[in-house]
């Protein structure tokens, strides 16, 4: 969607009245794109990726000199002005400063004015904080590790959620790897989350020691993927889906259905410049389930999950 030029220098985000400085600063010189055209790339995805947003605690990659230069994980406004960005209240983080939440596609290109590349999610919505909704699954491989590898280790996990009576959904991270995410009813605590999600990946990594490890560290993932599930503790957070990666050629992170799996390319697949031929010729959302799926994780999953 292209902006409108306001009286001045810098353009209107068309539909928004956001201005962009700069507008034509090359933040990928990978793609040649542009600090405008990201704020439009992510204008185009805006009923995809508010949903993904709205509720919940944000925290963003900022990329002030492009994404080539050195980023800033924020979870906080600080200084930056962004008046559409709602400021979270005090008593949910009260040993730092307000968390804030990004509700509206204006929140979105403000921080994306702001020099924001990337929208990280909490597990958790913000009224009520402390009982996650989801649980994520971040498979990380060795770099050196072939696509194969990660398909395998992405259906393993499957598997074992299938059997746990588990409906998991799936993302490419807009890296190397993948994200499987369950949602859950919300009367568990962020302990009983994490000691789920760490079962799971120690189940795992005793079914498929050669492929899957449950350690983190480069160390310990050569030639093996680590199935991270510390990203389900209270604070930690983990790219939204349709957000953009700081990293060069801009790819993003996408819901796949679980059919596609096998025939993607690899977890960078889609960017900024082609995600909109994917959505255009999509029959449905992969997602559409999503929303309707809320699933107890009793101690009786725990204790079917510890049994070699």
């Amino acid at each position: 969607m292209p902006a409108q030029r306001k009286s001045g220098s810098r353009p209107l985000v068309a539909g928004i009245g956001i201005s962009i400085s700069n507008p034509q600063r090359v933040i990928d010189a990978a793609s040649g794109a542009t600090k405008l055209a990201l704020a439009e790339y992510y204008l185009s995805v805006a009923g995809w990726l508010v949903p993904q947003l709205a509720g919940r605690p944000l925290s963003i990659v900022r990329a002030p000199d492009g994404v080539d230069g050195e980023s800033f994980f924020q979870r906080h406004c600080g200084r930056l002005k962004m008046p559409h960005m709602r400021l979270l209240d005090k008593s949910l983080d009260p040993e730092h400063a307000r968390l804030m939440q990004a509700d509206d596609i204006a929140a979105v290109i403000e921080a994306a004015q702001m020099g924001s590349v990337e929208f990280h999610t909490w597990n958790a919505r913000s009224d009520r904080i402390e009982r996650p909704d989801r649980v994520i699954f971040d498979l990380d491989p060795d770099p050196a590790l072939p696509w194969s590898s990660m398909v395998e280790a992405t259906e393993l996990t499957l598997q074992l959620l299938d059997a746990l009576g588990l409906q998991a959904f799936l993302k490419t991270s807009g890296g190397r790897g993948m994200h499987v995410v369950v949602p859950i009813d919300r009367r568990h605590d962020w302990a009983h989350a994490r000691q789920f999600a760490r079962a799971v990946t120690e189940r795992l990594a005793r079914q498929a020691p050669a492929l899957i490890v449950d350690k983190m560290g480069p160390q310990n993932r050569v030639g093996r993927i680590f199935v991270d599930y510390l990203r389900n503790q209270k604070g930690a957070s983990t790219v939204a889906a349709y957000s953009v990666r700081a990293r060069p050629g801009l790819a993003v992170s996408v819901p796949i259905e679980r059919d596609e799996l096998g025939r993607i390319e690899g977890a960078a697949q889609w960017n900024a410049r082609n995600l909109q031929q994917r959505l255009a010729a999509l029959p449905g959302d992969p997602w559409a389930r999503y929303g309707a799926t809320r699933q107890s994780l009793g101690q009786a999953l725990l204790r079917r999950l510890s049994r070699a």
